[in-house]
Parts: C-alpha cells; sequence; structure tokens
C-alpha cells in the first residue's frame, strides 16, 4: 500500500524546515528585543543594588551624628558586681563614685507546712493583698495543683503561688509577692489567713495582732441607739444593732438596712500612734423597707374617748387628752442607695467621717477594703458604723488592728525572705528604696543593687570606646563596599572583582555580570568624586579644635601606610583603617571624633556640618524618593513596559505570518499530492495497454 500523504502534516517534501528557516529570520526583531528586555531588567536590578548599598551606607553615617550616635555611650564598671551595677544613661557625667549596699530590697516569701501530694484546699474566700493591691476570689474547694494556677491567673504581677517538692508525696506550698519593699508586705485576709494560719505558713504575734469583737455575739447585745444624722431625711428612725447577726458560713456580721453599731477600741490599740484598723465589706440587695417605713409614719394611732361617769342623774365626762400627736411629715421618705458610712468618735463625742480615699474598692469582685490609721485621729475611742440604706444589707468582716510598722499582726513560720527596703550608701548618706534599681540619686545613672557588698564598692562611670570604634568599622566596611559597586557598574576592568578579595565566587560572577553596565552614565563617577571629597574634608568644629580631619584617626585611602606607593584599591577610593591610630583618638580625643561627624556651625542647636552630616544629605539624594536612582529605575521601568508592548507585538505578527505559512505550503504539498496522484493514474493506463 501507498503511503498516506496528509498535507501539513505528514511533512512528505520537508515544508516544516523551510518554514523554520523563514520563520528564524522573521524573529529576528523579537530576539533582538528580548534581549534588550533583559538588558533593561539587568539595569534596573543594578540600580536598585546600588540603592541597597547607599541606603545602608546612609543608615550607618547617620548613626554617627544623630542624637543617639555611640560617642554618647557610656559604661559603668563596678568593683564589686556580684552586690552592685550601673546603668549609665548617654547624659550621665564621667565619674566614679563609692557605694555601700547594706540590704537589697526584698518582697515576702512564705512557704507552709508540708502537705500531703492529693491535698485539697477548702472552699472559700480567699484574699491577698500587696500593697494598694488587692486579689481576691472565690474558691470551690479543690485540689492544691488547680489552686495555685486559679491564684497566678490572677496574680496580675502582684503575687505568685508555687509548689515545691519535698518528696515523693509531700509538697509545699510557697506564695510570694511579686513587689519588693516593707510598704509592699503581703497580707492573707479571709479564707487565705485561715489556710495560712492552719498550715504553718503564718502565725499570729499577739503582741502586734488583734481582732475584734472577739465574740461574734458581742455586735449583737445589749442593743445600740444612734440619733439620726441631721442630714438625713425627715421620719427616718435612728439606727440599732439589734438586728445584727453573724453568718458562720460567710465569717462575717450581716448588717440588715437602718442598722448600725459603735464598737469600742481598747485602750491597748489606742494607746499605739502606729495602730492601723482594716476590715472589708460588701454589700448586697434585700427586700427594700422604704415602703414598711412610710407606713409607719403616715399611720395615725387613734385616740379614745375620754369617758364619763354618771351617779343617778349626774353625768360628769372626762376633761378631754392633751397629748398632742408629733405632725406628719411633708413628703414620702425616698429610697436610699448606696450609703454607708463608719465613723472615729473621739473621748469627747465628736465623730470623723472616714473618708473615701480610705476605703479601696476591688473592680472585680466589689469588695470594699477600710484601712484607717489611728494617728490621724485625737483620742479615738470608737468606731461606728450606720447603713443608712434601705434595700442594701452590709457583709462585714471582724477588725482587725495591727501595728503598721510592724509585722502585721503575723509572721512567718518558714520564712524564704520577708519584705524590705534597699538600704545604701552614697559617699557616706544612708538612703532606702523600695526596689532594687534606684534611679533618683545619681542624675542619669540607674544603681542595680544585687546583694549587700562586703566592703565598699566603686563604681566608674566611662565612655563605650568600643562601641565607637565598632560604628565606625561598620561604617568604613559599608562605605567601601559602596565604592565597590560604583566601581564595578561605571568601569570596564576586570581586575577590579580580582581585587575584592572577601568576595565568593558566586559573587565575582555576578558581579562579572555587571561589570561597565554604566560605564558612559557620569553620574556614578560624579557620585563617587563627591563622597571623595567629603571623606577628605577639612570640618573646623571648633578655633579650639584640633582634629578636623578623619584621616587624623586613622581613617584614609593610606591609613594602612606602605612601601610609599600606592595599591590599585588606594587609586579606586576604598578606605582604610590604621587600627592602633584610631584606638589612641578614641582613648584621647572621643569629644572631637564625635564633633567632625556632625556638629552646629550656626548656633541654632541644629547640626549642620560635619562628614555625617554632608555625605548623609549627598546619599540621600541619591535613595530619596525622587531622587536620582528613582528617576533611573522610573525611566527604565518605562522601557521594560514599551519593551513588553514591542514583543507582545512581535510575537502576535510572528505567530501570524508562521500561520499563513504553514497555509500556503500546506496548499502546496495538497497540489503536489494531486500531481502525483494523477501521474501515477497515467502510469498505471499505460502499463496496463502495453500488458493487451
Amino acid at each position: 500500500m501507498a503511503d498516506i500523504s496528509i498535507p501539513g502534516v505528514s511533512d512528505k517534501y520537508k515544508t516544516n524546515d523551510y518554514i523554520e528557516a523563514l520563520m528564524k529570520k522573521e524573529r529576528l526583531p523579537l530576539t533582538r528585543e528580548q534581549e534588550t528586555l533583559d538588558r533593561y531588567k539587568e539595569q534596573q536590578s543594578a540600580w536598585n543594588g546600588i540603592n541597597q548599598k547607599m541606603t545602608s551606607l546612609r543608615t550607618n553615617t547617620k548613626t554617627l551624628y544623630s542624637f543617639e550616635n555611640p560617642f554618647n555611650n557610656k559604661l559603668a564598671d563596678s568593683t564589686d558586681e556580684n552586690s552592685i551595677t550601673a546603668t549609665p544613661g548617654r547624659d550621665a557625667a564621667y565619674e566614679s563614685f563609692k557605694v555601700d549596699v547594706i540590704k537589697n530590697a526584698t518582697a515576702d516569701r512564705f512557704l507552709s507546712a508540708q502537705l500531703d501530694k492529693d491535698f485539697k484546699v477548702s472552699q472559700g474566700k480567699y484574699t491577698f493583698k500587696v500593697g494598694e493591691k488587692t486579689i481576691s476570689f472565690n474558691w470551690k474547694g479543690g485540689k492544691l495543683n488547680d489552686f495555685v494556677s486559679s491564684l497566678n491567673k490572677r496574680g496580675a504581677n502582684t503575687i505568685k503561688a508555687s509548689l515545691i517538692g519535698v518528696s515523693g508525696d509531700k509538697k509545699s506550698l510557697l506564695i510570694e509577692s511579686l513587689k519588693t519593699g516593707e510598704d509592699n508586705r503581703l497580707i492573707f485576709l479571709d479564707d487565705a489567713l485561715d489556710f495560712a494560719l492552719k498550715h504553718e505558713m503564718l502565725e499570729k504575734t499577739k503582741k502586734d495582732l488583734a481582732v475584734f469583737p472577739e465574740n461574734e455575739n458581742s455586735l449583737l447585745k445589749p442593743p445600740v441607739e444612734f440619733p439620726v444624722p441631721e442630714t438625713e431625711q425627715a421620719g427616718l428612725p435612728e439606727f440599732s444593732n439589734k438586728d445584727i447577726q453573724w453568718d458562720n458560713e460567710e465569717n462575717r456580721y450581716i448588717v440588715p438596712p437602718r442598722a448600725g453599731f459603735e464598737l469600742k477600741i481598747s485602750e491597748e490599740i489606742t494607746s499605739n500612734e502606729n495602730s492601723r484598723l482594716e476590715f472589708s465589706y460588701y454589700s448586697f440587695q434585700v427586700e427594700d423597707i422604704t415602703e414598711e417605713l412610710n407606713l409607719k409614719m403616715f399611720s395615725r394611732p387613734e385616740l379614745q374617748d375620754a369617758g364619763k361617769a354618771t351617779y343617778k342623774d349626774v353625768t360628769v365626762f372626762n376633761d378631754k387628752s392633751q397629748t398632742s400627736l408629733p405632725p406628719l411629715p411633708l413628703k414620702k421618705i425616698e429610697p436610699v442607695e448606696s450609703s454607708a458610712d463608719f465613723f472615729i468618735k473621739d473621748s469627747s463625742g465628736k465623730e470623723y467621717k472616714i473618708e473615701k480615699d480610705s476605703i479601696k474598692t476591688d473592680s472585680e469582685t466589689g469588695e470594699n477594703t477600710v484601712t484607717i490609721d489611728l494617728k490621724n485621729y485625737t483620742s479615738p475611742e470608737s468606731l461606728i458604723l450606720r447603713n443608712r440604706n434601705t434595700g442594701e444589707a452590709l457583709a462585714l468582716s471582724k477588725i482587725t488592728s495591727y501595728d503598721r510598722k510592724k509585722s502585721l499582726g503575723y509572721k512567718s513560720v518558714h520564712p524564704v525572705s520577708e519584705a524590705g527596703n534597699a538600704v545604701i550608701k552614697y559617699e557616706g548618706i544612708t538612703i532606702t528604696r523600695p526596689e532594687n534599681k534606684i534611679d533618683d540619686v545619681i542624675p542619669n545613672v540607674t544603681l542595680n543593687i544585687h546583694a549587700p557588698t562586703e566592703k565598699t564598692a566603686t563604681i566608674t562611670i566611662k565612655p563605650d570606646k568600643d562601641s565607637a570604634k565598632d560604628a565606625l568599622i561598620q561604617f568604613v566596611g559599608t562605605y567601601n563596599q559602596t565604592i565597590a559597586e560604583i566601581n564595578i557598574l561605571s568601569e570596564n576592568k576586570p581586575e577590579i572583582i580580582s581585587e575584592l578579595d572577601y568576595f565568593t565566587e558566586d559573587e565575582k560572577e555576578s558581579a562579572s555580570k555587571r561589570l561597565g553596565m554604566f560605564q558612559g552614565d557620569f553620574s556614578l563617577s560624579n557620585g563617587k568624586a563627591t563622597m571623595q571629597n567629603i571623606i577628605a574634608g577639612n570640618y573646623p568644629w571648633s578655633e579650639n579644635a584640633t582634629i578636623t580631619m578623619l584621616n587624623q584617626i586613622g581613617i584614609s585611602t593610606r591609613a594602612a601606610g606602605g612601601g610609599g606607593g600606592y595599591t590599585a584599591g588606594q587609586f579606586r577610593g576604598y578606605l582604610e583603617i590604621n587600627e592602633k591610630k584610631l584606638d589612641e583618638a578614641l582613648e584621647n580625643d572621643l569629644d572631637q571624633i564625635k564633633n567632625i561627624f556632625g556638629f552646629d556651625s550656626d548656633g541654632d542647636l541644629i547640626i549642620d556640618s560635619g562628614i555625617g552630616y554632608s555625605l548623609d544629605r549627598q546619599l540621600t539624594s541619591w535613595v530619596q524618593k525622587g531622587g536620582i536612582i528613582s528617576s533611573k529605575t522610573a525611566t527604565l521601568d518605562g522601557r521594560i513596559k514599551n519593551s513588553e508592548s514591542k514583543i507582545q507585538r512581535l510575537e502576535t505578527q510572528l505567530a501570524s505570518k508562521e500561520a499563513q505559512l504553514r497555509e500556503k505550503y500546506g496548499q502546496m504539498e495538497g497540489t503536489l499530492n494531486s500531481l502525483q496522484s494523477q501521474s501515477n493514474s497515467l502510469s498505471n493506463f499505460a502499463n496496463s495497454g502495453n500488458r493487451q
């Protein structure tokens, strides 16, 4: 069977080769445009690269003359770093001073007796106080681990609990204050105090702690009547303690509406001027008695007739009663809310209201803690409460009395540490502070107290020369990298790359592709010349200045010295460092070095001259938005877009051209196949005639 020939498919006449040869010539403009596009993109990438170099150099340059320049950094040396160190600010003076640490500030840390691993904390209200911060929560009862987690969630950087494994089946509970200082003692209240006393975390100190009334029924009998204050609404009844009850479950007195009491303070407490009373209370809604009071006020008793006596025909009438009832009030009593007042009564009978600044309210629980310093009152004799509310009762704890300058009524059974102030001697002056960071003794210096000193420590504030040296070395490094990139882009000399011995092989290969890319662009060479002039310039920042140039501190193109001739690197503009000369300058002339990088030349307190300032302005003109590099890349962006559009158009044209060629050659193949078929038919006909 003869081969089947399909035009445009079987390629019997090698038409695909002809088409490809013709299209190769047609593709030449597209190939050239693609090469142009690649070149534009490479140029854009090169400009972005030099932008990164210059931006990095600008950042390092600004560091050398800005407010946070490294020449103002300070260090502090201590002869006893285990006991005391210092953190100087940038404005700290260079000086030495002597400090004795008598005592470092400590916080209360209380440890319980050993507890079983399956120990459970009883249900109750657990309240802890550190300074003016109160942590209080209701605990439903449960495992010790859960109690610790619950307390820590509420600790709020004030209090912390942790478990210490004493043995395989025993643990001890550690509760600690996170604030140091004697005014930040850890105080246990409510069921927390009972827990601490029961499990030997604390023990009472009879001399310093008093809880009264000692008997829960001492507020109940005998009843005490108080007159109604003048500020009250007319018609409200006097206060009485006859309805006050003790709640065993809450361990609190329940003071109903319009109830109150007067509680005598013992002479043992009032005789100590440092005595402090402390108790807590909260209010809760009960049935309002306003309507009941109004009914009593507006109801009048009916007076019976005076009567008479009759004997035979004579009747004698009694005189009418002379009793007169008080007039009815002009208006009804209104409900009273959120009005519970406490008073201190002195020996003369005068009452002093406890002001709001002595009452702290927990925003989460609504618990009110009342703290009363008896030193603020003359001859205090008793504490008075009047619950003026008509629809709110009070739940009141017992009153705790303690010496505010002593151990707050208890002491640790297993003390880990106790709250105390830091005590130091600065130049012989005794100073106390509640924290171990003391920043108000020496201007711009923070003292860090760690432990008592065995002998006087000397602290010396000195300049941080190492950070200044590191900043200068980093500046020289980024400057040289920027110059190297400019050299690569602006000159077509392979030795420029080979001289950079810190380049990796990949970096050298990449640099070779960029070599001489902008050889005809004089902006780079001009920019390099300007930077070199700035670096080599003279900056007389003062009439008395002795260092005004960078080469005076060991930084220049020939700083390393040599045999007298110039090296290739020196010709390229790279900076060198004479480390010995730089160290000497940093040791003796640190302030002068700072000034040559930036100084105020006209007295307006704004830096307007110096190496750093001038170089920063030059680099800004290159890297800022709308600057030299930005305009270069913007131009290339336009060219890239035009080139991409041209490529797209050429590709469309080529596709159309190729389709036309394939169509024509397909038709030609079809014609040739037809002719071939006719030829074969004639040949077959002739052959058959000859055979006949």
